[in-house]
């Protein structure tokens, strides 16, 4: 049975959803391809638990979260078409998480997101990089507008910073123990001596 979709339908009963338009599935494939490769170098400079890059398919989004390695307060559920068992698990430890999503709701349009749980004070009146980013009321979270990555100068960078500023905000404001989390970025899949 799907899950975080309204009103679920089991995917062999689903005959309403059968449109199929090749060209957006090529550039949103493109996407994913080109954030996941941004979001695994962000992942090198982090030496704590961390996701690998994943994807949501409920939400449609592709993610990548660093742990504090503390305990979090139990998640109070209340996500939307989500199981209270499932929130209280994934935000079971104190997390800074970010990626991309195509837009819904409060956000109609395709954006790089990120927030953290539990959210300290002072989070959300960080100064977050590239200038294009907030921080959405609506969603909780800090939100980069795709467009402003895609017409960047250094795309890559623009995006890097966003994923750099947004963890600094929560790691600072949560307390986190950086020295020990942190180190200088690498490559991914490479070794290197710290």
């Amino acid at each position: 049975m799907p899950n975080e979709l309204p009103d679920p339908v089991r995917f062999s009963a689903d005959h309403r959803n059968a449109s199929y338009d090749p060209d957006a599935v090529r550039r949103f494939l493109q996407i994913l391809v080109n954030a996941d490769r941004v979001f695994k170098q962000f992942r090198t400079g982090f030496l704590g638990k961390a996701s690998p890059v994943h994807f949501f398919w409920g939400s449609f989004d592709l993610a990548v979260t660093h742990f504090s390695g503390r305990r979090a307060p139990r998640h109070p559920g209340g996500v939307p078409h989500l199981s209270d068992d499932v929130a209280c698990e994934a935000y079971s430890h104190e997390v800074s998480s970010a990626g991309f999503w195509p837009g819904s709701g409060a956000i109609d349009y395709p954006a790089f997101y990120s927030y953290t749980y539990p959210e300290p004070a002072g989070f959300r009146s960080t100064r977050i990089r590239p200038d294009a980013a907030f921080f959405s009321e609506a969603l909780g979270e800090f939100i980069l507008p795709y467009d402003a990555v895609r017409t960047a100068a250094q795309p890559d960078q623009a995006l890097l910073e966003f994923l750099q500023s947004t963890y600094e905000a929560a790691a600072e404001a949560a307390k986190w123990d950086r020295d020990a989390l942190e180190c200088t970025p690498g490559k991914p899949g490479m070794v290197r001596v710290i």
